[in-house]
């Protein structure tokens, strides 16, 4: 008998529902977010079980706990699931039950669930404590930075990165100069051992650390059917409104990678400067204003960066048929 299940995720608790192949709701039950707490709901499912939940603050643990006991894991774009966003009575019970019976409908907007290794490499360029215990499931009522969080956070069973990441930063706040020249070390190392760095860093205002940041959030470049749509999870592309004959073109939706489009646009603040986008800055600016002007030349870098990394994916292919 199939089985489906829905888990909407918090920071401390989650909600998670368990459907059969009729759609009828045999579990709903809240629980503190935690491998035991988890599996004691789901740990007797067959393998294999799909299930779903919305990306949320601090998803990363719990992907790694299904894949740990052989569940599939369904990341669902939180602001295309519409029949969550828009239900009339809406509570976790709820929406743990919707999640549950959009998967078994093959209905889900999915969302790409970076691998591992790209969620490690996310989590030494972000840099942030909070993010990384969130995303790997720690939570503690009081502060991680007293003396009794830092031993809390000693204690801590995490991944080699993230315990890299957290180290550095409560060295960070003892003496700010040896984790940063530390963190720029490695950081250099990774862009020495990447070939793709060298290709980003030909764009203007394009730096080692820009790339390895451009790389770690977009993932495998080749999911993006084109520039366009690779803008668009970037957040970098304008809102359209139409009704009837009119069209009105909005800003930009804000809606994806935040971490992708700061980068862009601290780029673009050199970029615009250089010969190759002076001209579409100045004349952007003339009509829309600086602010937007400048995003615009985001998403130009963001487009070049692209067809670099598209073309950078290919080259192999195309030697291993030519090698045929």
């Amino acid at each position: 008998m199939s089985v489906y299940v829905g888990i909407d995720v918090h920071r401390k608790r989650s909600q998670i529902a368990v459907l059969d192949q009729d759609g009828t709701v045999r579990i709903n039950r809240n629980v503190p977010n935690g491998v035991g707490p988890v599996l004691g709901v789901i740990g007797d499912l067959p393998i294999g079980t799909p299930v779903a939940f919305e990306a949320a603050y601090g998803w990363g643990w719990l992907v790694e706990l299904l894949e740990d006991y052989g569940y599939q894991p369904h990341l669902v774009h939180p602001l295309q699931c519409k029949a969550i966003a828009s239900a009339r009575l809406k509570n976790d019970k709820v929406d743990a039950a919707t999640l549950g019976r959009l998967l078994r409908a093959d209905l889900l907007p999915e969302a790409w669930i970076a691998p591992l290794e790209v969620r490690q490499q996310r989590a030494l360029l972000r840099n942030r404590v909070h993010a990384i215990l969130a995303d790997l499931g720690h939570d503690r009522a009081g502060s991680v930075f007293t003396g009794p969080g830092r031993v809390w956070l000693a204690s801590l069973e995490l991944p080699d990165a993230s315990r890299h990441v957290v180290d550095d930063l409560l060295q960070l706040m003892d003496a700010l100069q040896i984790p940063i020249n530390a963190l720029d070390v490695q950081l250099a190392a990774h862009a020495r051992g990447d070939p793709r760095v060298k290709l980003l860093t030909a764009l203007p205002g394009v730096g080692p650390l820009t790339a390895l940041v451009i790389l770690a959030e977009v993932g495998d470049v080749t999911r993006f059917p084109s520039a366009r749509k690779l803008a668009a999870w970037a957040g970098l592309t304008p809102t359209v409104r139409s009704s009837d004959l009119t069209v009105r073109h909005g800003h930009i939706s804000k809606q994806g990678d935040a971490w992708l489009r700061w980068i862009l646009c601290e780029a673009a603040q050199t970029a615009k400067r250089h010969p190759d986008f002076a001209d579409a800055y100045h004349a952007i600016s003339a009509r829309r204003g600086k602010k937007i002007a400048t995003t615009a030349i985001a998403r130009k870098l963001l487009t070049r960066a692209y067809h670099l990394l598209q073309a950078a994916e290919a080259q192999p292919q195309r030697r291993k048929r030519t090698a045929r």
